[in-house]
């Protein structure tokens, strides 16, 4: 062997001592400097984290009938994220998934799709980076073929999971008030996450609106967690860890599911009736609350819908159903969110705010037909002459003129169109403390502020509307000038007279203001607040739906409690006057008619009508009530737009939901001897009283 090639086998033999000192090296390095990071990556690809969503808790009435509660069911899920790993991301899976639960490929597609605001649905709200159901009701040999065959179905999970029902027990949906949930998105999930919020995960479902929305965080429970085991195929062959879930709290509500199911049928029933008589009818609500305590016991939206249309996803057609102006908007709650102007109802504001301006509560006024507002005749309700009477009779008959003067006469001692620096506005004010004009802290979101026009609101609008009037005062309506050319030029005067002093506090407001009328605008629930403020001597109760939170064992979690009731500035001679008048009402007064063979005897109810005009539409009927009147426990309001008269529709409507509380319409009584449960009720299936404390409230 020569010297070169000697050199050349040294190199050779250094070279390969190098690379198996540099592999031992880093065999060595893997194997116990950072063994256990590889250890940890070997255990992940032989195991699937999976998130155990907690099974939310059910809303229950005051009695303890589920109105919501979970079913199990065979849930089939696709993961997005898994399909777009695949070669032809996912194409042939979800064809055969497709093939195996009897739809389309194409339907499918449409459910995993990420919605946006192009897409329509079926599509996912939630997070893209979690399985996706597509399936509630899936045939239990299908979901077993989907599990025996993970092979066959990677990305494609099967597995019994609870659903949300309702049951409508005794017929009432309460569809607005329970609310409904909808997938959390992956924008929500990474704010709650900045925000250290704990107990979500991306496979929760979320409250989007009533009683689900407020109370998520007591329903919702804590998700738990299984580390299973996988083999090459994906097929589970145990489980390594597993932490169990948390079930969420029962909300148990002041709801009572037979006076829900009364109302609710009621406004059906006075919808039907004003149709009959030729008005549109085209929404209704109707509230039952505790006057003492402001408990909720029924609130009743129409139209309604039924909520089982959240389970499972929703078609485009379905959720256009439920916001277009069609169908009537069934998802707006008009308890809460419905505005309208209060009528004839208002006058028990407006009679408080005259007695604080200084007119005599016991004096007597003259009800003319009609009464100069500076050069306009403001008239009453068909332009009836009604004599001189009390304020007693004022309310009883409903006469408007005597108002108009009060408000008018107001106006005046502010200076008129040229008011003095800080004008009083009596009854403005006077309203404000009752409440209107701010929403009343009721427990489900979305809750309206009515409106209580006034100097500040009319130039704040006439700011906000001069461009447009005045161009209307310049160019007119040539659409309806080609229709109604009468018409035309009376819009065209107005436009003119706003585009210049559209910021004036003028007489009119405030004689319209003082019977409800005008821009006034109020909820059936700051109504019925209202007349539980008449009712009780004068404090403004705070509404509430939820009354505690229980475990599954029927133990407390937490009571929810009223708020404190702000005390109504009036004189309680003054609210007991008012009571006085407003018993009267339906025996020989304006409600006389609808409440014709009442067993007053049984439960003697006092109230009063309104009927609110609305340019272009019919009139809103309403019927703001109390009772019993001598020791009154609950309010009662009821609200048709364009219902027509307070006294054709809503009082019948009213009537019928006190007969159903009492069992004066030959059935068994809704409330037994006509009041609330006094305490917690037994769970459903437990037969456990819910009243053990358990954690402080």
């Amino acid at each position: 062997m020569n010297s070169r090639t000697h050199f050349r086998l040294v190199v050779l033999y250094a070279l390969v001592g190098a690379m198996l000192l540099v592999l031992m090296g880093r065999l060595w390095s893997m194997q116990v400097l950072d063994g256990a990071h590889y250890r940890e990556i070997a255990a992940q690809n032989r195991t699937r984290d999976i998130v155990v969503p907690a099974v939310r808790g059910m809303i229950l009435d005051g009695s303890g009938r589920a109105l919501v509660r979970n079913r199990t069911a065979l849930v089939v899920s696709v993961d997005r994220t898994s399909l777009s790993r695949q070669k032809d991301k996912g194409k042939a899976v979800l064809a055969r998934l497709a093939r195996t639960l009897g739809t389309s490929t194409a339907e499918l597609e449409k459910k995993i799709r990420l919605c946006g605001p192009t897409v329509k649905r079926p599509c996912w709200p939630g997070s893209p980076y979690q399985p996706i159901p597509v399936d509630d009701r899936v045939d239990p040999k299908r979901a077993l073929q989907i599990m025996e065959r993970q092979e066959e179905y990677p990305g494609v999970t099967a597995a019994v999971q609870a659903v949300r029902e309702y049951p409508e027990p005794e017929g009432a949906s309460a569809a607005q008030a329970l609310g409904y949930l909808q997938p959390i998105t992956q924008e929500e999930l990474d704010k709650r996450k900045g925000l250290k919020v704990t107990g979500y995960s991306g496979v929760d479902l979320i409250g989007r609106d009533g009683l689900e929305a407020t109370y998520d965080g007591d329903l919702r429970g804590e998700p738990g967690f299984r580390k299973v085991l996988v083999d090459s195929q994906g097929r589970v062959t145990g489980t390594a860890q597993e932490q169990a879930p948390i079930p969420g709290g029962n909300l148990v509500t002041s709801i009572d599911a037979k006076v829900q199911e009364a109302a609710e049928k009621a406004l059906e029933n006075g919808v039907k009736s004003a149709r009959s008589q030729g008005k549109k009818a085209d929404s209704a609500a109707a509230v039952v609350m505790d006057v003492q305590t402001g408990r909720v016991v029924a609130m009743a939206s129409y139209p309604t819908y039924n909520p089982t249309i959240w389970t499972g996803g929703i078609s485009q057609d379905e959720y256009e159903g439920l916001l277009g102006k069609k169908k009537g908007e069934p998802l707006i709650s008009r308890v809460t969110q419905g505005q309208f102007a209060p009528a004839s109802t208002f006058k028990v504001a407006t009679m408080t705010g005259a007695i604080s301006d200084g007119y005599d509560l016991n004096g007597t006024y003259n009800c003319p037909g009609s009464f100069m507002v500076g050069n306009r005749a403001f008239k009453n309700f068909e332009g009836a002459a009604l004599g001189s009477m009390n304020l007693h009779r004022a309310l009883v008959v409903s006469c408007d003129t005597i108002f108009y003067k009060f408000a008018y006469e107001a106006w005046l001692r502010d200076g008129g169109t040229k008011p003095k620096k800080n004008p009083s506005d009596p009854i403005v004010q006077m309203i404000r403390k009752w409440g209107f004009g701010t929403p009343t802290g009721i427990d489900v979101p979305g809750e309206a502020s009515g409106r209580i026009p006034d100097r500040r609101w009319k130039r704040d609008y006439w700011n906000a509307t001069k461009k447009a009037d005045c161009k209307a005062a310049k160019e007119g309506y040539p659409e309806l000038a080609r229709k109604d050319p009468t018409r035309a030029a009376y819009v065209k005067a107005i436009a003119a007279e706003n585009c210049a002093e559209g910021f004036v506090w003028r007489a009119g407001d405030a004689a319209n203001l003082s019977i409800g009328q005008g821009d006034m605008l109020v909820t059936p629930l700051q109504l019925t607040r209202a007349y539980a403020a008449v009712a009780n001597g004068g404090r403004l109760v705070v509404p509430r739906v939820a009354q505690a939170v229980v475990r599954a064992d029927g133990s407390v979690v937490r009571r929810i409690e009223t708020p404190p009731a702000a005390k109504l500035p009036v004189d309680p001679k003054v609210l007991k006057y008012i009571r006085g008048g407003l018993a009267d009402v339906p025996t020989e007064g304006t409600a006389a008619g609808a409440f014709g063979g009442f067993d007053f005897d049984k439960v003697a109810v006092a109230g009063k009508t309104g009927t609110a005009e609305v340019y272009g539409k019919d009139d809103t009927s309403w019927f703001a009530s109390y009772g019993p009147a001598g020791k009154p426990r609950f309010a009662v309001v009821a609200m048709v737009s364009q219902g027509g008269t307070g006294g054709s529709v809503a009082a019948p409507a009213v009537r019928e939901i006190w007969e159903a509380m009492y069992g004066l319409n030959g059935k068994e009584p809704a409330l037994k001897d006509g009041r609330l449960p006094a305490t917690l009720p037994k769970l459903p299936g437990t037969g456990v009283a819910t009243g053990r404390e358990g954690a402080p409230s």
